[in-house]
């Protein structure tokens, strides 16, 4: 049980963080409902069919709640950069999944009150309706995990080249939604970067949510396959991630990073 506590220490501390902080707010309430809105009031304006603005409606939904999650996440070490305080944190007796889950765990509360909001606020707006409840649980589990992974390489590329990457805390998930068609089905890419999206988890978990509404994925398997590569990518990330904290240890970044 001691893993269980040291990962609800860095739960806590997230949570008290995001309490004491307004921007915190301002995440989980005015940007999703931003996003949600403008998305739905141009899809009234184009005078789109209901399954059509649905796939769009679902794509802005499922920026909101990833931005949410994937940044609780990336803060596990931002938090720590910032109040110049990481060569402490990494004195406790603690490991990558530690600080990584527990940080995942008050991202997904955030990300779930942000999920509710925005498709009780579409439903009201837009007669947005969800498929199914099974079908929401599995898509919205994907995008939790979709959200872990970008966290991560978040996390991996910081302690890699050190605070001046800290930007791809908040591009890195804007680039993953461009290729994986968070607002259009990833058909209308450039061939070239099909496998790209063929390769990101969030283009299965959306093709097989979308599917509900009548759109047929582009590739097959769509929450199989999501569910394996989200399964690949966490394990090589925490591997991945081991090795980059024992190299910036060596090399010094640990201690630069508080500076």
């Amino acid at each position: 049980m001691n893993w269980l506590s040291k990962t609800y220490a860095f739960a806590y501390r997230n949570y008290i963080f995001a309490k004491r902080n307004f921007f915190a707010f301002t995440e989980i309430l005015f940007w999703p409902i931003v996003g949600l809105l403008s998305v739905g009031i141009m899809g009234d304006f184009l005078n789109l069919q209901e399954n059509t603005l649905a796939f769009i409606l679902t794509g802005a939904i499922t920026a909101g709640v990833l931005q949410v999650v994937q940044l609780d996440v990336s803060y596990s070490l931002l938090y720590d950069i910032w109040s110049k305080s990481i060569k402490h944190t990494f004195l406790a007796p603690i490991n990558q999944f530690d600080y990584i889950v527990g940080s995942w765990v008050v991202g997904m509360l955030r990300g779930a009150i942000v999920f509710v909001l925005l498709v009780l606020f579409s439903a009201n707006a837009f007669a947005f309706s969800m498929p199914g409840v099974l079908p929401t649980l599995f898509f919205l589990t994907g995008v939790f995990l979709s959200a872990l992974i970008i966290g991560m390489m978040v996390c991996l590329l910081i302690l890699l080249y050190g605070q001046r990457v800290e930007v791809t805390a908040w591009s890195l998930s804007t680039l993953s939604m461009l290729v994986s068609g968070i607002y259009y089905p990833v058909s209308f890419l450039p061939k070239p970067f099909l496998l790209f999206a063929y390769l990101i988890p969030l283009t299965h978990f959306l093709e097989y949510y979308r599917a509900w509404y009548g759109f047929p994925p582009v590739f097959s398997h769509s929450l199989l396959t999501g569910l394996a590569l989200s399964g690949l990518y966490i394990a090589v990330f925490f591997a991945l991630l081991r090795f980059a904290f024992e190299r910036a240890r060596r090399t010094g970044m640990i201690l630069r990073l508080s500076e």
